[in-house]
């Protein structure tokens, strides 16, 4: 969409509905992501987006919404911990993804409670195959190194090995 923004020489015009250097509207991209994360694809999104809206956005614009979230995700997926967690809660739910095709893949969890009593989510992580003692090594792993030094119980299931890669860990 044009749009035509005056002529200021002084630099003083403030644009309010469109901000100066704003490529999109914010409600956009909260809507594509709420589309995105519905399971539609991005060519679905588009045709929505026009029927519904009248507007055109391009599969290249909704990708790069999409990356932006993906970008973050990691972000917080990376973030420094807390040395020390009184609790941590482990479990792992199959969950049905599309990558090319639906399947059910396994999502394990971790889940914290801070020493002031808050919850925190430690990750999210998304496996192939089965939920097994090998990978929540890794999970756990991948926890310690990125600063828990000491957790003082682990909830977790009755899989069998999971104690012991806990233990090692």
């Amino acid at each position: 969409m044009e749009i035509d923004v005056p002529r200021d020489r002084n630099g003083s015009f403030e644009p309010e509905l469109v901000k100066k250097r704003q490529r999109r509207l914010t409600g956009v991209d909260e809507m594509v992501l709420s589309l995105s994360a519905k399971g539609l694809t991005h060519g679905e999104i588009s045709a929505h987006l026009a029927e519904v809206y009248g507007a055109e956005v391009s599969k290249q614009t909704i990708s790069t919404i999409t990356d932006s979230v993906l970008e973050r995700m990691t972000e917080w997926q990376n973030r420094p911990l807390d040395r020390v967690y009184p609790v941590v809660f482990i479990d792992c739910a199959n969950v049905k993804i599309r990558d090319g095709q639906v399947a059910n893949r396994p999502v394990y969890m971790a889940l914290a409670v801070t020493a002031e009593g808050t919850r925190d989510i430690l990750g999210l992580w998304v496996g192939d195959g089965g939920e097994g003692a090998k990978y929540w090594q890794h999970v756990l792993t991948e926890i310690k190194n990125r600063g828990v030094a000491d957790v003082l119980m682990v909830v977790c299931d009755g899989l069998r090995e999971l104690p012991e890669s806990v233990t090692r860990v």
